[in-house]
């Protein structure tokens, strides 16, 4: 069940912070509507990994889907190009 609060039980943030947990965030709302979130340290570390993730996987799903449009480049190709940019 969402632990929702309205900002204002901050003032005693010992006890707001009491309810926060792995998988159980503390929502914070401003004039009745949703604004924060607070939640553990370790779940937001996890957040971020699957957000790169996401994004990993968003860049790699453009790379084959430009690599089908376009043609891909061949491994002798990328190489010739990498080598030339030594010094």
């Amino acid at each position: 069940m969402a632990n929702i609060r309205p900002v204002s039980d901050l003032r005693n943030y010992n006890t707001v912070l009491e309810k926060v947990a792995v998988g159980s965030p503390v929502y914070l709302t401003v004039n009745g509507r949703g604004r924060y979130t607070i939640r553990d340290i370790s779940e937001d570390e996890e957040f971020e990994k699957t957000k790169a993730m996401l994004r990993l996987m968003c860049e790699l799903n453009e790379g084959r889907r430009s690599g089908e449009e376009e043609g891909y480049v061949s491994s002798d190709a990328v190489r010739a190009y990498f080598h030339g940019k030594r010094p």
